[in-house]
């Protein structure tokens, strides 16, 4: 009996000592700024310029709210090829920056570590990167919020530092019922 008596009072002791050590919520639940890009967040549809469906994506927050997971999939092109991708969106407090890294299934990927929000929509930059022997190219995607239901998702690329910008998709997405 004076056993399971001591082995009590040392587990009440130990939870007493260990919860008062518990790190401080995370500041992705506590700060608005880790928001700004939830409009994104849902089961969505993506159509192209011309209506034609381009792909599905589910977008989700994971790690105590503190990052936006984008999981997505095309419609499968001829041969029956779907191109598949996840990205990891977040806000890095340190920077005061949204980062964007985006990993796909054609063994691409792309480190976006510029990234601002401004009148609702989220601006995301790459670095300068080396496209070919004598070009250098930048990435930028703008997610715009549509409403409720509605986002536009748009690429572009920029050989001349950004003076000029080429689009390399333009999608809507449609909220799925």
């Amino acid at each position: 009996m004076r056993y399971i008596f001591s082995v009590i009072i040392i587990l009440f002791a130990f939870k007493q000592s260990h919860s008062q050590t518990l790190p401080p919520r995370s500041p992705c639940l506590t700060d608005k700024v880790y928001r700004q890009f939830d409009f994104w967040i849902g089961n969505w549809e993506a159509f192209n310029l011309k209506g034609m469906k381009a792909g599905d994506s589910k977008i989700s927050l994971i790690l105590d709210s503190c990052i936006i997971l984008e999981e997505w999939t095309s419609v499968p092109a001829r041969g029956g090829f779907a191109y598949t991708g996840k990205s990891f969106n977040t806000y890095n407090a340190s920077t005061r920056q949204w980062q964007q890294n985006w990993v796909d299934n054609a063994g691409g990927s792309t480190n976006y570590s510029f990234g601002k929000y401004d009148s609702m929509k989220i601006i995301f930059q790459t670095d300068p990167v080396q496209f070919s022997k004598d070009s250098i190219v930048i990435s930028k995607l703008t997610f715009f919020n549509l409403g409720p239901d509605k986002v536009r998702q748009l690429g572009e690329n920029s050989l001349d530092n950004g003076q000029t910008w080429l689009t390399q998709y333009d999608l809507e997405y449609r909220r799925k019922k």
